[in-house]
């Protein structure tokens, strides 16, 4: 068994997939509308376009809001993306206007940071761990 697909919510599918892909450096997978607002929008990591998909759902459902407003407000990151280099990738994406929310910290063997998506998350990005 292994994850195949995960989402997160988004306040705005056009404006997640802007961030996802321009900035973030997704590469979308899918895109299939669903009825007149709503598509089955799916990125992916271009050094895995088989690998996990990310599903950029709408927030609509009544339990999304409370459930993220209490991450955020705790400042509890909704998922976690690796990279190579934390403090690189940092220093990239504040070049691009991201908001971060904890600046790098080493925490043992690891390197993590938080940034705001645009769309109503909290995103951590982390080194793996050698």
């Amino acid at each position: 068994m292994k994850i195949h697909l995960t989402s997160v919510f988004v306040d705005d599918q056009a404006k997640a997939e802007q961030f996802y892909t321009e900035i973030l450096g997704f590469m979308k997978k899918h895109d299939v509308p669903l009825g007149e607002e709503a598509r089955w929008l799916t990125v992916v990591s271009p050094d895995e376009p088989d690998g996990t998909e990310l599903l950029l759902e709408p927030a609509g459902h009544p339990a999304v809001k409370p459930y993220r407003d209490a991450l955020v407000r705790d400042g509890i990151p909704l998922a976690q993306f690796a990279v190579e280099d934390v403090k690189a990738e940092y220093e990239r994406l504040r070049a691009l206007g991201v908001r971060f929310t904890q600046e790098p910290v080493e925490m043992g063997p690891v390197t993590t940071a938080v940034l705001e998506d645009t769309c109503g998350n909290l995103i951590q990005i982390a080194t793996k761990p050698r």
